[in-house]
C-alpha cells in the first residue's frame, strides 16, 4: 500500500514540478556558514593535550599509574582472587582499555 501511495505522489508531483529561481541565495547561505576548520579551536585542543602530556610526565604520572595498577593487582591476589580465570581478567583489561581509548578519542 505504501508503494502505491509513493507512486501516486511521484506521478502527481512530476507534473507539477517548477524550478524556483535561486538568485544567489545558496551562495550567500554558504558564505554565512562558519568555517569547518576552526584553526583556533584546533590550536587550543593541541595546546591542551600537550600541556596535559607534559604535566603527566613532570608529575610522575606514569609511576603513579604503575603503582596503582601494581597495588590493585597485589590486593586482588591477597584477597583470594587468585582463582580468577585469566581469560576473564584479560577480557576485562581489554574492555577497559577500549573504553579509555573511546573516551580519549571523543575528547579530541
Amino acid at each position: 500500500m505504501t508503494e502505491n501511495n509513493d507512486k501516486l505522489l511521484e506521478s502527481f508531483f512530476a507534473g507539477q514540478r517548477q524550478e524556483v529561481a535561486d538568485n544567489g541565495f545558496t551562495r550567500r547561505v554558504m558564505r554565512s556558514l562558519p568555517c569547518r576548520s576552526n584553526r583556533l579551536a584546533r590550536l587550543w585542543t593541541a595546546g591542551g593535550f600537550t600541556l596535559a602530556a607534559v604535566l603527566f610526565v613532570l608529575l610522575d604520572g606514569v609511576q603513579l599509574v604503575w603503582d596503582t595498577l601494581r597495588e590493585t593487582f597485589t590486593t586482588t591476589l591477597e584477597n583470594g582472587m587468585a582463582q580468577t580465570d585469566p581469560k576473564s581478567l584479560a577480557l576485562a583489561v581489554v574492555v577497559l582499555l577500549f573504553l579509555m581509548y573511546k573516551k580519549i578519542a571523543s575528547l579530541a
